[in-house]
């Protein structure tokens, strides 16, 4: 925000009249927007709280809630009588340029390219894992889907991430290679920072298909059937990415 446009506060409208955002979540992206302009690296040193309040147009406040929210989700770090600092990234091969660093969760179109990339790594996850899932391996991953599912039905959100992740994790492991493994675990670390900033905890979609569609999955890979377990994969992280965009539109345009 520009100097003498005002401060953010609680909340601002956005666009129309009709448009509302918290001044947390807006202060958040610009602060992300800012390190990113600045190409600031895992470790350099941001101003003072009540310097970035006064480069962003901001309250103290509302600042001192962004910077919460941004440590709380790994992109800052926050050391008593240090100072607030980038975070370090836990990508596993962050490219030169620090693209991933950078990482906008509130921008639909980084979002969208995200989720893409989810559905290329996982769709390959799921087909290798129906051909090399050892027992013990579908044991879990069917465990972890039944689990979701019955999370779902009780519409309890935290035990069904809990359970969607330990699903994922186990499809990656179930596939034999270490690199699929840690791009599916990356993968969610960057959707849980959308996850946080803009649907505050809350999930995107249906719960319910969600674990219905584990419980897919799982059975094609107990089958043995690559291509079968490679298409419900694709077709559940689809649904997770309309789900996502049209909750991400409804976030950006809900009237207060």
């Amino acid at each position: 925000m520009v100097a003498g446009a005002g401060k953010l506060g609680d909340g601002e409208r956005v666009g129309d009249s009709d448009r509302y955002r918290p001044g947390y979540e807006l202060v958040a992206e610009q602060l992300l927007a800012y390190i990113a302009e600045h190409d600031l690296r895992s470790g350099d040193r941001l101003p003072t709280e009540k310097g970035l309040a006064e480069i962003l147009g901001a309250t103290r406040n509302v600042t001192r809630e962004a910077v919460k929210v941004l440590a709380a989700i790994g992109r800052l770090s926050v050391r008593k009588g240090a100072g607030i600092f980038v975070a370090s990234s836990e990508a596993p091969a962050e490219p030169p340029n620090g693209k991933l660093a950078h990482f906008q969760p509130t921008d639909l179109q980084q979002v969208v390219m995200l989720l893409d990339y989810r559905r290329l790594i996982e769709a390959e996850t799921a087909r290798r894992a129906a051909s090399l899932a050892a027992p013990i391996q579908v044991r879990s991953l069917r465990e972890h889907a039944e689990q979701s599912a019955v999370a779902a039905t009780e519409g309890d959100a935290k035990a069904f991430a809990d359970a969607d992740a330990l699903f994922h994790d186990a499809v990656g492991a179930a596939a034999q290679n270490v690199f699929l493994q840690a791009a599916v675990t990356n993968i969610r670390r960057f959707a849980a920072q959308s996850d946080v900033l803009l649907f505050h905890g809350d999930v995107p979609g249906s719960l319910e298909v969600a674990g219905a569609q584990h419980i897919g999955i799982a059975e094609a890979i107990a089958a043995g059937d690559p291509e079968t377990a490679a298409k419900l994969m694709t077709e559940h992280v689809d649904t997770t990415r309309e789900q996502f965009e049209r909750r991400i539109r409804f976030r950006l345009t809900a009237p207060t």
